[in-house]
């Protein structure tokens, strides 16, 4: 890692299978650090619409001249800039991506656009039952003034305006808090990024107030059933769960494994059960979900809606069944073996150790993470598992979100 003059921060990680690399610009400018509800999201989408010389087809046409991407997104803590390209294109295309960062023109029109197509989105997404569970649940798990649990308020979100998005830019997208990743076929790439990027220039971090980015933790667990009706709808979504320990608790080995027992693969407690054999659903999942803020375990399922009840009965279920009973020393050895295995296919490329390299600096954890859960995981005894769903998959622990129809989530 090298600090640049700016107080960037640049990460290198070699990998020269292919002559192709991924920049990626990541920043505290997610949800978390917006003063006002939208203004993350919207400033992301905005970066490649246009700069203070160049428009937005200008942009997307010089990106397709070289063949290559380049994406802005926003998620509930980071922004990122991505840039992927042979590597003999860097050198172009470089100062594009900087140009991009730097100076987003945010013009009228692009915003005007821009915002039409979100809401438009949004409204499509919000006939879903699937969409309308999950943004009830993170509202309920970590309160409607979070960051993590705020709704989407089209009638706010069409007020915002340039002005506001070039406030927050300036204060956001600083490169005293900007993590820079570089990998892939980038032995003649370090040093022209250092230069380029170690020039931008930009305010001291703090100058714009993060907000609170969650309410919930763990021993303040909010539970019980919370219905969201949708009027004439056959299908039910259901989400349950509750806040989790973050990764860089004392016993995240043994509770990933745990989550893999119950839903986190295709032979998992809840797919054998509710898929295989009640026939309730496609698909049913169990997953640790982790913020900088907060974490959470969530179960997710879509039904036909008159199984709800016997499909929340059969979770319950299966989650009793892990405190009771421990597990057969055939089915440990083989969701080791699967969460071994998937780990170790996770970080076939650079740019998936990458990505894992990312997720551990962003989350604060420690150097040996990887390795000891490794360790860990092939360590961890039936005992293990039953001792820690004892201690955090009790039913009635949960939080339980139904949307469908009146008559499901009313029954």
């Amino acid at each position: 890692m090298r600090v640049l003059p700016n107080g960037a921060r640049l990460h290198l990680l070699a990998g020269a299978a292919q002559p192709v690399l991924r920049l990626q610009v990541v920043l505290p400018a997610g949800k978390a650090h917006e003063p006002t509800p939208g203004l993350a999201q919207l400033a992301a989408r905005l970066l490649t619409e246009g700069t203070a010389t160049r428009s937005a087809r200008q942009v997307a046409d010089e990106v397709a001249f070289y063949g290559a991407s380049l994406d802005a997104e926003a998620g509930p803590d980071r922004a990122t800039l991505t840039l992927y390209c042979l590597s003999r294109h860097l050198p172009s295309l470089l100062p594009l991506l900087a140009e991009v960062l730097v100076a987003p023109a945010f013009g009228a029109e692009e915003l005007a656009q821009t915002k039409t197509r979100i809401g438009q989105n949004m409204r499509v997404e919000r006939q879903k039952t699937s969409f309308l569970a999950g943004e009830e649940f993170n509202k309920q798990l970590f309160g409607s003034e979070s960051a993590y649990g705020r709704a989407f308020d089209e009638a706010s979100f069409g007020q915002l305006s340039a002005d506001a998005l070039r406030a927050f830019h300036a204060a956001a997208y600083a490169p005293a808090g900007a993590d820079i990743l570089l990998s892939g076929d980038i032995s003649a790439a370090a040093d022209l990024v250092a230069d380029v990027l170690g020039r931008w220039a930009g305010p001291e971090p703090g100058t714009l107030a993060a907000a609170a980015p969650a309410t919930a933790a763990v021993g303040t667990t909010p539970t019980g059933f919370v219905p969201v009706t949708v009027p004439g709808s056959l299908q039910a979504s259901i989400r349950m769960g509750r806040p989790w320990p973050a990764l860089t608790g004392p016993d995240t080995p043994e509770l990933l494994l745990l989550v893999k027992v119950l839903g986190g693969y295709f032979g998992s407690r809840l797919m054998r059960n509710i898929r295989e054999d009640k026939g309730f659903t496609y698909g049913i999942h169990a997953s640790v979900v982790p913020r900088e803020g907060a974490t959470s375990l969530v179960i997710g399922t879509d039904i036909k809606g008159d199984s709800v009840a016997a499909t929340r009965h059969e979770i319950a279920l299966e989650m009793r069944r892990l405190q009771d009973e421990p597990l057969a020393d055939d089915e440990l050895e083989t969701v080791r073996n699967y969460t071994l295995g998937k780990l170790l296919g996770e970080t076939a490329t650079v740019f998936e150790q990458a990505d894992k390299y990312r997720t551990a600096l962003l989350l604060g954890l420690p150097a040996d993470y990887y390795p000891e859960l490794v360790r860990r995981t092939q360590a961890t005894t039936a005992a293990d598992l039953q001792r820690l769903a004892q201690q955090y998959l009790s039913p009635d622990d949960m939080l339980t979100v139904v949307a469908g129809s009146g008559e499901v989530v009313n029954s």
